[in-house]
């Protein structure tokens, strides 16, 4: 019996000394919460541009609804403008005229409000579509997905609105190098290789993905 007793006791203290050198290898997808790291995309666009047309309704939207479990889309409306500040009072100088800054202001409040990624991806690819009326896009975008138009209103007559395209301004000047070309898309912060972004976004997203199972199946590689 005391030789059994040993023999398990001995067989134990190996187990936990196994255990203490040689863990368990852990798997990516099982990092962050049993999510895989995601590809950052983020888009610096402008409302009434017709590169940014083409890119967010033939490559954005399309990639995103391929890959959406392995990247992120940060949306960034507000291009070459310019922010002036006076007694207070902030107002955009826009590309494109007075028009797309308000069409961007309601981008940037339908990219904060609306929380599922499609669904703000979507609505910000049809308001896109047609924006010469910032406020009627916005009213059928919205009115696709059945989700309360008055919130997103209300953000662009309110200051709130201006404070958040001011801050993707501020977002937008900081990049370096500075924009030349809309849309300038950063993937995981990098604005290297856009013209093949461009061209062709789930490639390089691909690219960045890494190589787990997930990614492979996904860009089937």
């Amino acid at each position: 019996l005391h030789i059994r007793l040993f023999v398990v006791v001995a067989l134990v203290c190996l187990f936990i000394v196994v255990l203490w050198y040689y863990p368990v290898p852990v798997l990516t997808s099982q990092l962050h919460g049993g999510a895989l790291m995601k590809v950052v995309v983020t888009v610096y666009y402008e409302a009434l541009c017709p590169d940014s047309k083409y890119f967010l309704t033939k490559q954005l939207l399309p990639t995103f609804k391929i890959a959406k479990s392995i990247m992120e889309v940060k949306l960034a409306p507000y291009g070459k403008a310019k922010t002036k500040e006076h007694n207070g009072k902030i107002t955009f100088d826009c590309q494109h005229g007075p028009i797309e800054c308000q069409a961007n202001i309601y981008h940037a409040c339908a990219a904060e409000i609306i929380e599922d990624p499609l669904l703000r991806l979507e609505v910000a690819t049809c308001m896109i579509m047609d924006n010469h009326s910032p406020q009627e896009a916005m009213n059928k975008c919205t009115s696709q997905i059945n989700f309360d138009d008055s919130v997103i209103q209300n953000c662009f007559e309110s200051y709130r609105g201006v404070d958040l395209l001011k801050v993707i301004g501020e977002s937008t000047n900081s990049l370096r190098p500075p924009i030349t070309f809309i849309p300038t898309i950063t993937i995981d912060g990098s604005q290297g290789r856009q013209e093949s972004i461009l061209k062709d976004l789930l490639s390089e997203v691909c690219k960045a993905a890494g190589d787990s199972r997930e990614v492979k199946d996904i860009c089937k590689i």
